[in-house]
């Protein structure tokens, strides 16, 4: 019971530390993992203590602290969960992936992928799972962290092919991420220099999620790049007058 309880906070407090990653709130991210690490342990869980480990992964690698974030992803990893299970390995692995693309390290990246998608084959779907995995970690979520590795490797081709074959499996109810990946698709495209759709696919992204700090996060970058490699073009006046459009239509 006592084991329970402490894992339910853990549990708690892992959903806390994840919204403040998601909403950009780093700082609050790290309060609640150190908080969260010390539950984990106490419940003895390692479905849990694989769960806030992983996320300290991507905390540290949003703050910039690339050593600290493949350690953390590499205490999530060596958990006897991820051992047992090829669910929870090939989560780890395309997290790595991620960490990897972003140090640079694109041959790593692509074969921790390869590794990811060898182990999600081999997970049996009659495993009885915590659902803050089940909930999310499919095909779709494996090709959009296999996304966002490319692209922190530079291989913008890579990254826009991953993009396509994640909207084409996600879930229908998954309008967040279907925003997130499509803003990323079109960065994607855009530094390939393929402005025509690079700007459609900016401007499909519903605006209701476009305030969404991920969302907004690439949209700014994605707007700056834009004005620097072809600001007199049509593609730029049509996204600049969307930008305006969207920003109006709330008081209007």
């Amino acid at each position: 019971m006592r084991s329970a309880l402490y894992g339910c906070a853990a549990s708690f407090m892992s959903s806390a530390m994840w919204a403040a990653i998601d909403g950009l709130r780093l700082d609050t991210a790290q309060r609640h993992f150190d908080r969260a690490a010390t539950l984990a342990a106490m419940s003895g869980d390692s479905s849990i203590q694989f769960r806030v480990w992983s996320h300290a992964g991507m905390l540290y690698r949003r703050l910039g602290r690339h050593t600290d974030a493949l350690a953390a992803n590499d205490v999530a990893r060596g958990l006897p969960v991820a051992r047992r299970d090829p669910l929870f390995a090939s989560l780890g692995l395309a997290r790595q992936a991620v960490i990897s693309g972003e140090t640079g390290d694109r041959r790593g990246a692509q074969q921790s992928i390869g590794n990811a998608e060898e182990a999600l084959g081999r997970a049996a779907a009659d495993v009885q799972r915590p659902m803050w995995l089940t909930a999310f970690y499919d095909r779709a979520e494996l090709e959009n962290l296999a996304l966002c590795a490319s692209f922190n490797a530079g291989d913008f081709r890579g990254a826009e092919a991953h993009a396509h074959r994640s909207l084409a499996l996600l879930r229908p109810d998954m309008h967040r991420n279907r925003a997130v990946i499509s803003a990323d698709l079109a960065y994607a495209q855009l530094r390939q220099a393929d402005l025509e759709p690079a700007v459609a696919t900016a401007m499909s992204i519903p605006a209701e999620f476009t305030h969404h700090p991920r969302v907004t996060e690439v949209l700014g970058d994605f707007a700056r790049t834009l004005q620097a490699i072809a600001p007199s073009s049509p593609f730029a006046r049509n996204w600049n007058q969307h930008v305006h459009d969207s920003r109006r239509a709330p008081s209007e």
